[in-house]
């Protein structure tokens, strides 16, 4: 093999990308799974917490302490399910749908910026080539 190993290559970009992530998600208040929480919840509620903790990988015990935060900051809801009260429908408000826009737009300007130095075709082959090896549902 010509080059390290796909896990030791990725795990160094997965490093780098989080370590300039995090002065964004700090300057917004927000921790890497409140993030990924907003995310989530930027398609549809959740509903369950049970299954949004599926959807962003958090363990659901774990993910209680995102959500309180996340609720007590006003960027989600969590109302009682009328068809089952035992469940939480998780929504994500007006202002954490402008906290996750700003974030995402920050993070493209991030992005943008550790990739500069493809060339545009290479660029956009990495991304079209990481897309398709990570998103499952298309």
């Amino acid at each position: 093999m010509d080059r390290p190993e796909l896990g030791y290559l990725l795990s160094r970009l997965m490093r780098e990308v989080m370590a300039r992530e995090k002065p964004i998600l700090d300057g917004a208040g927000l921790e890497m799974w409140d993030y990924a929480v907003l995310t989530a919840l930027a398609d549809s509620d959740a509903p369950t917490q049970a299954q949004l903790a599926a959807t962003t990988g958090r363990d659901k015990t774990r993910l209680i302490g995102n959500l309180d935060r996340l609720e007590t900051q006003g960027m989600i809801v969590r109302q009682a399910d009328s068809a089952d009260r035992r469940n939480r429908i998780v929504s994500l408000t007006a202002a954490g749908s402008r906290v996750l826009r700003s974030c995402r737009e920050a993070i493209g300007a991030m992005e943008a910026e550790l990739l500069a130095g493809l060339e545009p075709a290479d660029r956009a082959a990495f991304e079209r080539a990481l897309t398709d090896l990570v998103v499952t549902d298309r």
